[in-house]
């Protein structure tokens, strides 16, 4: 047994894991970022893309903090008042169609600033 070290070499148990903790991948903790608190006051940007979507245009919420509960629960509030479907990216809601001048007024009233 010289030069070996101690330890797991290869296993199929559990798949893929950590190699900082050496837990599997679906329970290490240590690389999944704690989500961000939501600030009182927030700035967020709207904009409208169409570019890589085939013609089609979506309003982007964005510099959003990356919550997901927070980011979920805002996206079903912002669907249900624009009737329309949307998703969420990592700091970021999208929506289908033009509705930057509703997400405006219904952002404002939360008091949050809004540019662009």
């Amino acid at each position: 047994m010289r030069g070996r070290r101690p330890g797991r070499v290869y296993s199929t148990l559990h798949g893929r894991t950590c190699p900082r903790c050496g837990w599997p991948e679906a329970q290490c903790r240590c690389s999944t970022p704690e989500p961000e608190a939501v600030p009182a006051r927030l700035t967020v940007h709207l904009r409208i893309e169409r570019a890589g979507r085939r013609g089609k245009t979506v309003t982007v919420v964005e510099r959003l903090p990356s919550n997901p509960d927070f980011l979920g629960s805002l996206l079903r509030e912002l669907r249900r008042a624009c009737g329309t479907g949307g998703t969420v990216r990592e700091r970021s809601v999208e929506l289908q169609g033009d509705h930057r001048e509703r997400l405006r007024t219904i952002l404002e009233e939360k008091g949050w600033v809004v540019r662009g």
